[in-house]
């Protein structure tokens, strides 16, 4: 059985990564001031940001079904089944809309696989590397979706705000509190353990941020993880909004303090969360691997 993996642009793979992956990839919707673009494809990174800091209204969406199942057909054309990977469905009604296309479609019903498996970034991208190895061993499409869906909370991200005017933005902070906090020159620590984005600490340092992190995902790789960290089955990664020098040293300190862990990633973190959170941010993941 020959089976396609296909994910979205929230996987941070970009279109020429995908095709020496030999996936395809699915460009999440982003409007700006009404305007829509396609992320990695009518809008990069830098354009998004210069967009984004230039006070514009920008606003994500989900992809049309029709589009998305017109990627999928043309998988079935040489393939036998579809998984596809798009972000958490708790963070977007995306995976739910495209789980019931799949299943009411005619075409789709039994070929394709929406994996709702609670990821998003580079927890998201560790999936379908997994998927990849899986479909390359010959495994079905319905072993690599009982593989992905059996491991799915087998993650975890933290991530440093830097600014909360984006928090404020989306609504997500009221004005008095993202007031409170600019004044206070607060640097809140968000987590994702499966489902939403939770405030998890508030610090005021760049370096409390990290240290924040670093010891959060120590306390999930020797307790949550620890049977899977014992077993090498743990690899770390980092994510980041327009702050690649500083993600870069960030890496630095997390393998210097998880030397035996593998270390797989440092990506812009999709655009998707990125308008909801700003530039400046960081972000630290563990996931499993296959």
């Amino acid at each position: 059985m020959k089976t396609a993996i296909i994910t979205d642009s929230n996987s941070g793979i970009t279109q020429d990564e995908a095709k020496k992956l030999g996936i395809s990839v699915v460009p999440m919707p982003v409007l700006i001031d009404e305007e829509l673009y396609f992320e990695d494809l009518t809008l990069s990174q830098e354009q998004f940001y210069e967009k984004l800091k230039g006070d514009a209204n920008v606003s994500t969406s989900q992809p049309n079904p029709i589009d998305v199942g017109e990627i999928w057909a043309e998988a079935l054309k040489t393939n036998d089944a579809v998984i596809y990977i798009p972000m958490s469905s708790g963070l977007s009604e995306t995976c739910h809309t495209l789980s019931h296309y799949a299943k009411t479609e005619q075409q789709f019903n039994g070929k394709v696989f929406v994996v709702d498996n609670q990821r998003i970034s580079i927890t998201q991208r560790q999936s379908v590397e997994d998927a990849i190895k899986l479909a390359d061993e010959g495994k079905t499409a319905q072993e690599i979706y009982d593989y992905l869906m059996n491991t799915k909370m087998q993650s975890s991200i933290y991530i440093m705000v830097d600014t909360l005017k984006y928090l404020k933005k989306g609504g997500r902070l009221t004005p008095a509190v993202a007031a409170i906090g600019t004044l206070l020159k607060i640097k809140p620590v968000l987590q994702i353990q499966g489902e939403k984005l939770d405030q998890f600490a508030k610090v005021r340092k760049l370096a409390d941020a990290k240290s924040t992190m670093i010891s959060a995902i120590k306390k999930d790789l020797t307790t949550r993880f620890k049977d899977l960290t014992a077993a090498g089955k743990m690899t770390l990664a980092i994510a980041h909004t327009e702050n690649l020098e500083e993600a870069e040293k960030f890496k630095a300190e997390i393998m210097e303090e998880f030397p035996n862990i593998e270390f797989t990633y440092v990506n812009p973190l999709s655009l998707s969360v990125s308008c909801h959170i700003g530039p400046g941010a960081l972000a630290v993941a563990c996931a499993i691997k296959y």
